[in-house]
């Protein structure tokens, strides 16, 4: 079973802000990309330490993107060279956060996950892969650290490559609300998929044998309650941003955070759509199931009922006591059969009459 809460034991009592170091050793390498544009052109590097930034011209708006969180060390060193929060830098490292925004002195800190729907084969059902994504939101550049080196910006980075839009044209809180609409406009891409999939599932349960579909409904269901625990706190960190409140965000931008947030608010309620409907699935299901019961009991119980009597007779004449007159009687056994199907045909006839058949 997939684990929804992270273990606390072997953080308490620690100070504010402390890096797990231990963790430093991992093998995996840390890649820091970098895009620096401006109206006239783009400029692109990768980078694998953290020392080679300090030689960054100081040129528009500057995006850094740290791919792999794991290493705290190399987290610790950006943070010394961007003067971020401790606090701030134990969030980035320990990718449980719950989506938020929070305001620093010369920087805003911002949390969503980047979420996918993966195939269905797994032992889990659906599984959805989310990611925390941390973006740091500085005057002249923007900060995003993942773990994995995969996302959903590769639209953004051809946007800027091509000076598609106003990206090019605009500064650093405008590439935020780009990357946050990218997020949030992956959440529809996992509903439209849960929402077709919930389409075949109500045709499946149609069939007499749709246990295995009962199934998947209940996975779907899961999977519907972790995208809403990400999908809600996602549009209150629009909401802050659209409030105008940071002196980091421009009114020229605050509309487009509203509409972030409008996004956001249908996402949410396409998941609660989706959560009814795949709790009046089930229940319709299992309806159908006690329907079906119901109609079996009445089958054997109208096949005991004729039953009974005849068994009864059958039981009577069947203990072969020497003083039961008509055991002697010649023309017994067919009377007795004559009993047995008058009244059997009676109960039928009864049965029929009374709507029970």
């Amino acid at each position: 079973m997939r684990r929804f809460f992270e273990r606390y034991g072997d953080k308490v009592g620690r100070p504010p802000g402390t890096l797990d170091l231990a963790t430093s050793t991992s093998e995996r390498p840390v890649t820091i990309s970098v895009i620096q544009f401006d109206p006239e052109g783009v400029d692109e590097r990768v980078f694998d330490d953290v020392e080679q930034l300090a030689a960054l011209p100081k040129r528009g708006v500057t995006w850094i993107n740290v791919a792999g969180v794991h290493r705290p060390d190399v987290i610790g060193a950006l943070g010394a060279e961007f003067g971020l929060h401790p606090l701030l830098l134990e969030d980035v490292v320990h990718t449980t956060q719950r989506p938020k925004v929070e305001e620093f002195d010369d920087h805003i800190y911002v949390v969503l996950h980047m979420i996918s729907v993966a195939s269905l084969a797994d032992e889990d059902g659906y599984a959805i892969d989310g990611e925390q994504v941390s973006f740091v939101l500085t005057p002249r550049a923007l900060l995003t650290f993942q773990e994995q080196a995969g996302d959903v910006f590769d639209t953004v980075r051809d946007r800027v490559r091509r000076a598609r839009g106003r990206i090019r044209k605009s500064g650093v809180d405008y590439l935020l609300y780009t990357l946050l609409d990218v997020v949030v406009d992956h959440y529809f891409l996992v509903l439209e998929r849960i929402g077709e999939r919930v389409e075949e599932l109500d045709e499946l349960l149609e069939q007499p044998r749709g246990g295995a579909g009962l199934d998947e409904v209940h996975a779907v269901r899961r999977a519907l309650l972790q995208l809403r625990r990400t999908v809600g706190p996602a549009r209150d960190v629009a909401a802050t941003l659209a409030r105008g409140d940071s002196a980091f965000v421009k009114k020229s931008t605050l509309p487009f955070f509203r509409d972030v947030m409008d996004h956001a608010t249908r996402v949410s309620d396409s998941v609660e759509s989706l959560r009814e409907l795949t709790t009046s699935l089930a229940d319709l299901h299992m309806s159908r199931l006690s329907h079906r019961m119901n109609e079996v009991m009445k089958v054997l119980t109208v096949i005991a009922t004729i039953f009974i009597p005849m068994t009864f007779i059958a039981g009577v004449y069947g203990m072969n006591f020497v003083q039961m007159p008509e055991l002697g009687w010649r023309y017994g056994y067919p009377a007795v059969w004559a009993v047995m199907l008058g009244v059997g045909g009676g109960l039928v006839v009864y049965m029929r009459k009374r709507g029970w058949l």
